[in-house]
């Protein structure tokens, strides 16, 4: 398991998976009061989370299902990446699409949080690739 250095000042408790195989962790607003995202809004919506990531690692910030199902609230910039070297609050982008306004509450849940390992690449240029049996075939070429 990765441990991972955290400063917390908000008034919620730290994230947590809510299942025992969750891959994300719950973020939650940080907010002195409820605040209305209205129909067709963005707003910026803060944790009061900092963090160290280890070099090598990254942190998706991703919609929550039920939010964007039931509400039609997602985070805009899907998924949002919090690089190891950001040292700044953890805040993420929501939107919302649907046809009423959203009040959201201090403590709210409002996105998760995934990390992963990445990997650096060094480019090779060439002139070819490697043929495969799919080539360039894309958006949608395999049909319904």
């Amino acid at each position: 398991m990765l441990t991972v250095k955290v400063i917390n000042r908000s008034t919620n408790p730290l994230p947590s998976y809510q299942t025992s195989q969750s891959a994300g962790l719950d973020l939650m607003a940080d907010l002195v009061e409820k605040q209305v995202l209205k129909k067709g809004e963005r707003a910026l919506i803060g944790t009061g989370l900092f963090m160290e990531l280890p070099q090598g690692y990254e942190a998706q910030i991703r919609p929550r299902s039920g939010l964007a199902l039931n509400r039609g609230v997602t985070v805009l910039n899907s998924p949002g990446t919090v690089d190891a070297d950001y040292r700044g609050e953890i805040k993420v982008v929501l939107i919302n699409h649907s046809e009423e306004d959203l009040i959201i509450k201090p403590g709210d849940r409002i996105a998760q949080m995934v990390i992963n390992k990445y990997e650096k690449i060094q480019w090779s240029q060439s002139q070819e690739l490697e043929e495969t049996d799919r080539g360039e075939g894309g958006y949608g070429h395999t049909g319904v």
